[in-house]
């Protein structure tokens, strides 16, 4: 199964990440976990470049092609490897950050997202997205409290209100795929409907190899 896990900045993705790996190992499951843009060594390099901090202004576009070329690097050397080889995919992040940073975020029209996407990707989408959801405000100021802050980060509040915007409507269109989780709760109410997901997420996979 390929899962992604996405959400804006400050929710609380690696932390459940690595709650959610360790439940699923737990149980079996053999698992890669990967993240976006990334996951091999030219496409961390690829990351780099776009989260430094810079005096040139950073194309919309070139931005775009940067992270399809990272992800055509990863699912060719990551992701499609470990799907063929029977293990689960772990990814934080994939397309739907595209759809929600550079389409909702930056403006880009979604139908250039979307044909990149079949350019890179084939038939390739997840099984299951769990978008961790938190009001802007309450992520931007654990963001904040992380330590510094990279290029994408920094952008103003709205350019982030749009990003979350985005995430929701994809979660709405794909309610079958996206588990929404309120990433504003305590830690312990975000691990039980973690708990819950996971759940779901064995019985699955359980009903797929009977």
């Amino acid at each position: 199964m390929f899962i992604t896990v996405e959400g804006g900045e400050g929710v609380g993705k690696s932390t459940n990440i690595d709650y959610l790996q360790d439940y699923l190992r737990n149980h079996g499951v053999e698992l890669v976990l990967t993240r976006e843009p990334g996951g091999t060594a030219l496409a961390e390099q690829v990351r780099e470049l776009l989260v430094q901090q810079r005096e040139e202004k950073f194309d919309p576009l070139a931005e775009l092609l940067l992270i399809f070329a990272a992800r055509a690097q990863h699912i060719a050397e990551v992701i499609e490897p470990a799907l063929g080889a029977g293990h689960w995919v772990l990814c934080d992040r994939f397309t739907d950050a595209t759809y929600a940073y550079q389409s909702g975020g930056r403006g880009l029209d979604p139908d250039l997202v979307r044909r990149m996407e079949t350019l890179v990707q084939g038939d390739l989408r997840p099984d299951f997205t769990l978008l961790f959801d938190a009001p802007v405000e309450v992520g931007m100021e654990r963001a904040r409290n992380r330590g510094s802050l990279d290029r994408f980060e920094l952008e103003e509040i709205q350019f982030f209100e749009r990003v979350r915007q985005t995430y929701l409507r994809l979660a709405r269109e794909s309610s079958g795929r996206f588990r929404v989780i309120d990433a504003s709760q305590s830690l312990e109410c975000v691990r039980e409907k973690l708990h819950t997901v996971s759940t779901e997420l064995l019985d699955c996979w359980s009903v797929r190899h009977q």
